[in-house]
């Protein structure tokens, strides 16, 4: 048997058009080149063209396909726009990662609605109105996968992201009611659920001499995770190896919601 051969008809992406949105951030260019390498077409899509750009280069030097695409997916107007514009290049969207993510750590009492409203709309609506563009299109072809990024706070809630947490909560109920909606027209949603990642918009609490040992105690695996570690699932995600798959939050934390590292207890390792 040739397992590589195998391996590959079951879980590549050749043939497959992705589109992903806040691709240039850490986790989102972590899954963009994951899926191009895996063979798919990928459309980078986020508010700095020019980091978007920059990650095309990267990967077609690699051998990779991909494509930039300016998007602001708190913009309804630029998420039509977006869509449209891959829809003209590739002809058809297969695979949809709604990663774009805004967060503004502050306490309940001192959130203003201007904060409020940013962090609901690029986290929430956005997700909710950039899948109903991109269903449209899947709807068409009776086939694709929706991939959503909830959080940690999804379930988990951290001191000073009320706000997020209730916009990813939300992400984990619009996935499941994606899924029922969409599963009669052969599209499947799913959501990955990063836990406490290191990137460059966490390093700060990674960097703290109180944030840092709070969350490491917490994580059996007692380190953070790294973009790259949820590229398996995001691959497996996108193909047709979860053919059977929807309506789903995977959650990829290091044993963190498994009840973090144990207290003292007797072995004899």
């Amino acid at each position: 048997m040739d397992h590589g051969a195998y391996l590959k008809s079951v879980f590549s992406l050749e043939g497959k058009t992705a589109l992903v949105t806040g691709a240039a951030g850490g986790i989102g260019a972590a899954i963009s080149r994951g899926l191009a390498y895996a063979g798919a077409e990928v459309a980078l899509c986020g508010r700095t063209l020019s980091k978007c750009r920059a990650l095309e280069a990267e990967i077609t030097a690699a051998g990779g396909r991909a494509s930039a695409h300016l998007l602001d997916v708190a913009d309804l107007a630029s998420i039509r726009r977006c869509v449209d514009e891959v829809m003209a290049r590739y002809g058809r969207i297969d695979v949809l990662f709604n990663v774009a993510g805004i967060n503004k750590r502050e306490g309940l009492l001192d959130v203003e609605e201007a904060d409020y409203d940013r962090i609901m709309d690029t986290n929430l609506k956005g997700v909710y109105f950039m899948t109903q563009a991109v269903a449209r299109e899947m709807y068409k072809r009776k086939s694709g996968s929706i991939v959503n990024i909830g959080s940690h706070n999804d379930t988990a809630m951290l001191g000073g992201c009320s706000v997020y947490g209730a916009a990813k909560s939300g992400v984990i109920a619009i996935t499941r009611s994606m899924a029922v909606e969409c599963a009669r027209y052969g599209i499947r949603c799913n959501a990955i659920s990063p836990g406490h990642i290191i990137t460059e918009l966490t390093q700060v609490s990674w960097d703290s001499p109180n944030r840092a040992p709070y969350m490491k105690s917490r994580i059996a695996m007692e380190r953070g995770g790294q973009p790259e570690e949820l590229v398996g699932m995001a691959i497996l995600l996108a193909s047709d190896a979860s053919s059977y798959m929807t309506g789903q939050t995977y959650h990829i934390d290091g044993g963190c919601l498994a009840g973090g590292t144990p207290w003292e207890y007797d072995t004899a390792y």
